[in-house]
């Protein structure tokens, strides 16, 4: 089947990107486009799948190399700006600062200071009543560094926030949009970024808290917000671990 060229109305072949006659740049068909999207989706979900699985078990093999662990971080934060860079204009966008609405900055403070303490105790209790294991601590997974505070805040509240909503609720959250309705779009969106922690009990908060993140991420057609909240709520569960860890486990 041939297409015809919006400018001077040549027919063209329909596999043609320039029209023969004009020489104008021919716009994908909604086919195309969606077919386009949909591969980049499967190989974004089959990178990430396969970089999960490597870092668990280089984490596993080594819990207490800050080299392999900066070397996880730097090809993670490499793969999120490599996939955002073939759709750099969408993902722009998402980078303007938002009209500020009281009742969402509201929310924005309140909601993660409320999931750290709930999914920080009972994320630990469901461990130990399921499992009879308790998660180990993140600020004292850092312990044998120097500054090991400045190291479990980097890891855990600087630069998950900043990666993975861009790559969740930027990248995958707008080539899903091409191909999914909203609701569809904020669901899948929610469940790979759950998957990608490779945690049975992580699973059940961080699906939820996907999908309120995929939520405000659609109603406000901005990255800044899911940072912030990602951030407090990351950097509160640090802090609790620290003072925890520093009240009770250094006085036994």
């Amino acid at each position: 089947m041939n297409n015809s060229c919006s400018r001077c109305k040549a027919i063209v072949k329909n596999q043609a990107k320039f029209c023969t006659n004009c020489g104008n740049s021919l716009k994908k068909t909604n086919l195309e486009t969606r077919t386009s999207s949909l591969n980049i989706i499967i190989v974004f979900y089959a990178v990430f799948l396969l970089f999960a699985v490597v870092s668990y078990f280089l984490y596993s093999e080594y819990p207490t190399n800050i080299n392999i662990e900066i070397a996880i971080e730097s090809v993670f934060a490499l793969l999120v700006v490599g996939f955002s860079l073939v759709d750099f204009k969408g993902i722009l966008k998402l980078y303007k600062l938002p009209i500020i609405d009281w009742k969402i900055l509201i929310f924005t403070v309140a909601f993660p200071v409320f999931s750290a303490f709930t999914v920080y105790f009972t994320v630990e209790h469901a461990n130990s009543f399921l499992f009879g294991s308790v998660d180990e601590s993140y600020y004292g997974g850092y312990v044998y560094l120097e500054h090991p505070l400045f190291w479990a805040i980097l890891f855990t509240a600087i630069m998950p926030p900043i990666f993975e909503e861009l790559a969740f609720r930027g990248f995958l959250f707008n080539q899903l949009q091409k191909v999914a309705s909203e609701n569809v779009t904020i669901i899948a969106t929610a469940f790979i970024f759950a998957l990608v922690h490779f945690s049975f009990i992580s699973l059940i908060w961080i699906l939820p808290f996907g999908l309120i993140l995929g939520y405000i991420r659609s109603k406000y057609n901005t990255l800044w917000y899911g940072i912030v909240i990602h951030f407090i709520h990351n950097f509160i569960v640090i802090m609790i671990d620290y003072y925890i860890y520093n009240t009770y486990f250094l006085e036994l």
